[in-house]
């Protein structure tokens, strides 16, 4: 895999806030009578919810490989744009030479802590969440199939990070222009399980985007285009509240 030179990074942080209740599913391998049918993943040591950078990464890559394909049908990983590569990367599987390393490097986002205090004081089903009680109805039979999800509250905020690696300035603006719009993207999809149920609703607002020099490469083009990119991510938030 071709390892490309490193000119600097843009570390982009935002908050995510959720509209609607988010439900991203840990191992349901066991679950004792009376429990419930499916957690949401949280971390092993706090046991606070967690949005997993896989899982945003995932998402990301696929509302934007939607949404630039031209075609009928949206290709294997393999044949993205080559735009969408650069970001996220591509292992290029059975030609390794080819394959390209990602230029975004995400995190696995946690909870504020101003989230976490409001919420340890309501009285919620679980530890920061909340029981939501479903059914599934047989079309022919009629008979009715419930289960327990359960779901992060509405109202609950992420400190959502993202780290852009500067690899060709001639790039930058394009692939600034791509992040904004996959953001923009999620923001009118959703994140996480059930999504067509009305879950996993998000929005991204207080962006901060900062330069992070190496110290023997000069980004001052790109240093003077920070006001600029911080405003194009805050306006991907296209259904502002209130």
């Amino acid at each position: 895999m071709a390892q490309n030179t490193l000119k600097g990074k843009i570390y982009i942080n935002a908050v995510l806030r959720l509209e609607t209740g988010l439900h991203i599913g840990a191992s349901s391998d066991f679950a004792p009578i009376g429990a419930v049918d499916s957690q949401f993943i949280r971390d092993p040591y706090t046991k606070q919810p967690i949005i997993p950078g896989s899982s945003l990464k995932g998402k990301l890559r696929t509302l934007l490989a939607k949404s630039l394909e031209k075609g009928p049908v949206i290709k294997g990983i393999n044949e993205d744009d080559i735009k969408i590569k650069r970001l996220f990367g591509s292992a290029n599987a059975g030609d390794l030479e080819k394959g390209i390393a990602s230029r975004l490097q995400f995190f696995d986002i946690k909870m504020t802590a101003d989230s976490i205090e409001r919420m340890e004081k309501m009285n919620l089903d679980t530890y920061l969440g909340e029981i939501k009680f479903e059914n599934t109805i047989g079309r022919l039979t009629a008979q009715a199939n419930p289960r327990q999800i359960e779901r992060v509250p509405a109202g609950a905020e992420f400190t959502f990070q993202l780290i852009y690696n500067i690899e060709n300035p001639d790039e930058f603006d394009e692939d600034m222009n791509n992040i904004a719009f996959a953001l923009k993207i999620l923001q009118i999809d959703y994140l996480g399980g059930h999504g067509s149920r009305g879950y996993g609703r998000v929005s991204l607002h207080n962006f901060t985007t900062e330069l992070i020099e190496l110290g023997f490469e000069e980004n001052n083009e790109i240093r003077e285009k920070l006001t600029a990119i911080n405003e194009k991510f805050e306006k991907s938030n296209v259904l502002k509240r209130g």
